[in-house]
C-alpha cells in the first residue's frame, strides 16, 4: 500500500474515532472520562494523514524536477525500471471495511452472558461517603454492594435503596442485578452482583434493564466463578426502565 493509501486509511481512523467520541458510540469502547483523549487521537490522526497526503506531493514534485534536469543534461529522458507503474492490490482497500462497521453499528454493551461467565468485582471500598437524605436513596451497584458485602449495612440501616442494573439468572435460577465496572475499556469489564429476594417480579428477562426499590439485608452468597461475596438486596419494587446512556459503571474505582 503507498503512503497516498496509508494516509487515506489513516484519515479514515480518526474521522471514525472523532465520530465515536462526538456521539454515543464510545461508550461502548471505553469510559466516558477518557473521552477529550479520544477525541485528541483522533485530530492527531486527521493532522498525520493530511501532512502524508502534503509531504508525499511535495516529494514528488520535487523528484519529477529532478529527472526532468537530469534528462536534459544528458539530452534524453531515461525511463527507469520496466516503465510500468505498478498498482497496490486493491485488496488492500479490504481494511476500510472495519472502520465503517465501527460508524455503522454500535456493539451491544456487555449483558448477562459476560456476567455469569466472570466472578464478582466486588472490592472493599476505600471509604463510606455520607449519603444524603433522599427516599427512595438511589445508590450504583457498586455502592450497595460495597457497603452491604464488607460494611455489612451499617451505613444503609433501614433506609429504602433504589438500584438499577440489568438482569441476570444464575444456573440455579437466583437473580442478579448487575453492572459491568469499567478501568478504563469494554475489554476489561467485570460484573458487580447483587442478588435479589423479596418481592421479584414473576417473570425476569435476561438482559432487562429493572429500576429496584429495596432494603438491606444480611443474606450474602458466593459467586460460583470466583468465590466472590454477592450480597443481596430484598425488593419491595422493580420495574423495567431503559438501557441508561451509559451501560457501564466507573464509580467503582474512582
Amino acid at each position: 500500500m503507498n503512503r497516498q493509501a496509508q494516509a487515506a486509511i489513516m484519515f479514515l481512523v480518526g474521522a471514525a474515532v472523532l465520530h465515536a467520541g462526538f456521539t454515543d458510540l464510545y461508550l461502548r469502547y471505553v469510559k466516558a472520562g477518557l473521552r477529550p483523549l479520544l477525541l485528541a487521537a483522533g485530530v492527531v490522526l486527521i493532522l498525520a494523514a493530511l501532512a502524508t497526503v502534503w509531504y508525499d506531493r511535495r516529494a514528488s514534485k520535487d523528484g519529477h524536477r529532478h529527472a526532468e534536469g537530469a534528462g536534459e543534461g544528458e539530452g534524453q529522458g531515461a525511463e527507469s525500471g520496466d516503465g510500468h507503474a505498478h498498482r497496490e492490490p486493491r485488496v488492500s482497500w479490504l481494511l476500510v471495511l472495519p472502520l465503517f462497521a465501527l460508524i455503522l453499528v454500535a456493539p451491544p454493551a456487555l449483558g448477562s452472558y459476560s456476567a455469569l461467565h466472570t466472578g464478582t468485582a466486588l472490592q472493599a471500598p476505600l471509604a463510606y461517603p455520607r449519603l444524603p437524605a433522599t427516599d427512595p436513596l438511589p445508590l450504583s451497584v457498586v455502592d450497595y454492594a460495597g457497603r452491604a458485602a464488607y460494611g455489612h449495612g451499617s451505613t444503609l440501616g433501614h433506609r429504602r435503596i433504589e438500584v438499577t442494573g440489568f438482569v441476570a439468572l444464575g444456573h440455579d435460577g437466583t437473580p442478579y442485578l448487575v453492572r459491568m465496572a469499567l478501568n478504563c475499556c469494554a475489554a476489561d469489564a467485570q460484573p458487580v452482583k447483587i442478588g435479589l429476594t423479596g418481592h421479584i417480579p414473576p417473570v425476569l428477562q435476561p438482559d432487562a434493564w429493572l429500576r429496584v426499590t429495596g432494603t438491606y439485608t444480611g443474606k450474602r452468597a458466593k459467586d460460583p466463578v470466583n468465590d466472590g461475596v454477592i450480597p443481596f438486596l430484598d425488593v419491595t419494587e422493580a420495574k423495567p426502565v431503559p438501557t441508561p446512556h451509559d451501560p457501564y459503571d466507573e464509580s467503582w474505582n474512582n
